[in-house]
Order: structure tokens, then C-alpha cells, then sequence
């Protein structure tokens, strides 16, 4: 079985072009239910460069289909079998201003985009840059 990846090596995912705000903020709760940006926003944030974006898709995925640990492996298997979205389209980057950089290994970090950081990774001639997809057509 074919094993995709979504991860990016020394790369940085800029906002979308047509992202409502310009700096990160926070993906609000609605209702009891956490959101994948909230998901997604809490385990990069507190863990910066620990995981690459599979395993922060993948953890989240895992989250809300309440897998057990003995099923990880397997349903991780399973999970990228076929082609999965990647940070371009993720709620972030789309919607709530934040970038998020790869490093060499591909672990990743997101930064606001009003914050010098992004503004340093923006000007980094050594990194690849690409950015967020659009959330609606031009």
C-alpha cells in the first residue's frame, strides 16, 4: 500500500490571499465541541517544532473519531493510503492569520501574521514559499 505524506521540508505556508484578518487569532469554541482548528491550533501551538504536519493531521483525525491506542497504527495506515489535504488547506492558514513554517526535519510551528517572525520567514531567501489555498475562487 501507497503511503502519502503531507509534510514540507524548510517551507513556509503563508495566509491565504483572500484570508479575512491579518494576524493569528485564536479559533474561537463554539458550542461544547472542539473544532479541527481548534485541535489543530492547540497541539501546534503548545508543541512547537515537536510534530510534522502528518502527525498533527493525523492526531486530530485520530481525536475525533476516538480511536484507541491499540488502533493508531493501522487506521494511521489506512489515513494516508490515499492523498490528504495538507497545512495549505487548513483552517489557520485559511481563515485565522496564521502561517506555518516546516524545518528541515519537516516539523512545524505556526506564527501570526502580524508577528516579526513571519515577516522574517517572508523575506528568508532559503525557504520555499507557498501559499494557503483560497477559501473561495477568484
Amino acid at each position: 500500500m501507497k503511503i502519502h505524506t503531507t509534510n514540507y521540508q524548510n517551507t513556509f505556508i503563508e495566509i491565504a490571499e483572500d484570508c479575512p484578518i491579518q494576524m493569528g487569532e485564536i479559533p474561537p469554541l463554539r458550542g461544547d465541541k472542539k473544532s479541527v482548528a481548534n485541535l489543530q491550533y492547540e497541539m501546534v501551538q503548545a508543541n512547537p517544532y515537536k510534530f510534522t504536519s502528518d502527525d498533527v493531521l493525523f492526531g486530530v483525525f485520530a481525536q475525533r473519531n476516538e480511536f484507541i491506542q491499540d488502533e493508531l497504527a493501522e487506521e494511521r495506515a489506512k489515513f494516508f493510503s490515499k492523498g490528504q489535504p495538507c497545512f495549505r488547506s487548513s483552517p489557520l492558514t485559511k481563515r485565522y492569520g496564521w502561517g506555518v513554517h516546516s524545518n528541515e526535519e519537516g516539523k512545524i510551528a505556526i506564527f501570526g501574521a502580524e508577528t516579526a517572525e513571519y515577516q522574517k520567514f517572508l523575506a528568508d531567501p532559503s525557504l520555499q514559499k507557498v501559499k494557503a489555498m483560497r477559501s473561495s475562487r477568484k
